[in-house]
């Protein structure tokens, strides 16, 4: 009688798990500081963090520390009850950003969610129920239905047609478009610092300021989404304060729980329009994660790591620029591409993991590298050693 063949992970995931996502080849086990260790027991230095998430690396002391200790005491109570994590953490928020008040959620497309329905509201309050939300070509805000309308890339959004209404998708970085673009059913214009998801694209030189004037002028609410951008990666608390500009609304989520899943959207006095059961959310802001997000902000604080971050990204572009191919490096701080002259990033994706480095290709020619704060210079050192053997295996 012949023995029965074990199923491998790959099979019994494909079996039992919806195939949304297209996994690299390797399965990680355990992670600590900027390292994974795969199930064969292979270490990796880790470049990705869980796209921007892992804000303090793997298994930091003082998460780790502060999971432990209250999911002994509290894990959830939902918010019919009040929370000192979620009011102490809100109260950090605020003191670290602008004058406002905080919806907690669980991730960033949550978090934006809110802060679209926020833009609704108010239109209807104040531009007699203007509902149009203005957003960039190729921007991401996640994957609920209206995210991911909001979101300009087709990609994702044409499979799930008929779209919800009332969002306008114009040229990043091209103020005129924005303006063009605006009409008397405009509410708010939603825009991304620095576009992520499409490989790290900063907003030019004034144009954030430009944006915020003309909000001003025309009475609309400016949403910047800082899911991927904010808590200190790109050398600033928030990649808004490198203009000087003050949203209305500002939504976070990725790094604020250090890996533990949770999202924020902030709204100043002007946009803070939510009553009593406009919104709500089951998990959102209970006290495991708010306890693990104060503890991130803590050691953030501590520990120095924006100017780190600063000082890390420009070491960073540097082993960036040195690849063999690259003609354009780009990004703030810890939040860096590298785009290839020919399509080879995928494959370059591939050989890097072969060295021992976690990269993201998130098209054919663009390389996003989004570490954890931590990241020294030794360790940058060793990425572009591992990157220059990379790109000697073709």
């Amino acid at each position: 009688m012949s023995e029965t063949r074990t199923e491998t992970l790959e099979e019994r995931e494909h079996k039992y798990v919806m195939g949304t996502f297209k996994r690299l080849p390797v399965t990680f086990v355990e992670g600590h500081g900027c390292r994974v260790q795969d199930a064969d027991g292979k270490q990796y230095l880790d470049l990705v963090a869980g796209i921007a998430v892992n804000l303090l690396g793997h298994s930091h002391p003082a998460v780790a520390a502060a999971l432990a200790q209250q999911s002994t005491k509290l894990i959830h109570t939902s918010n019919l009850y009040y929370s000192e994590p979620q009011v102490e953490l809100a109260q950090r928020l605020v003191e670290l950003s602008f004058p406002s008040r905080v919806f907690f959620a669980n991730s960033g497309a949550e978090a934006n969610e809110a802060a679209i329905k926020i833009a609704h509201k108010w239109g209807r309050l104040n531009r007699d129920g203007a509902f149009k939300i203005i957003t960039a070509e190729g921007s991401f805000h996640g994957r609920t239905l209206a995210a991911v309308t909001a979101g300009g890339q087709a990609k994702y959004s044409a499979p799930f047609a008929p779209l919800p209404e009332g969002f306008l998708h114009v040229p990043f970085n091209d103020l005129g478009a924005l303006k063009a673009a605006t009409d008397a059913q405009t509410a708010a214009v939603m825009l991304e610092p620095v576009m992520g998801e499409i490989g790290v694209i900063p907003a030019a030189p004034g144009y954030l300021e430009g944006v915020r004037a003309w909000c001003d002028e025309q009475n609309l609410l400016l949403i910047f989404d800082e899911v991927q951008t904010g808590l200190g990666r790109t050398g600033r608390w928030f990649a808004h304060q490198h203009s000087g500009v003050v949203p209305d609304v500002m939504t976070l989520a990725k790094g604020l729980g250090g890996g533990v899943p949770i999202g924020a959207c902030l709204a100043a006095p002007r946009a803070d329009v939510f009553e009593l059961g406009d919104h709500g959310s089951t998990f959102g802001g209970n006290p495991l994660a708010c306890t693990a997000a104060l503890a991130v902000l803590r050691a953030v604080e501590e520990e120095g790591l924006v100017g780190h971050a600063a000082e890390m990204g420009d070491l960073l572009q540097g082993i960036l620029q040195d690849l063999d191919g690259v003609k354009e490096v780009r990004g703030l701080g810890l939040m860096q591409a590298a785009v290839f002259e020919e399509p080879v990033a995928k494959d370059f994706q591939l050989r890097c993991l072969e060295e021992g480095v976690v990269v993201n290709a998130v098209d054919d020619n663009t390389l996003r590298l989004v570490p954890p704060l931590i990241l020294t210079a030794a360790e940058i050192d060793e990425a572009g050693a591992a990157m220059k053997r990379a790109q000697l295996a073709r």
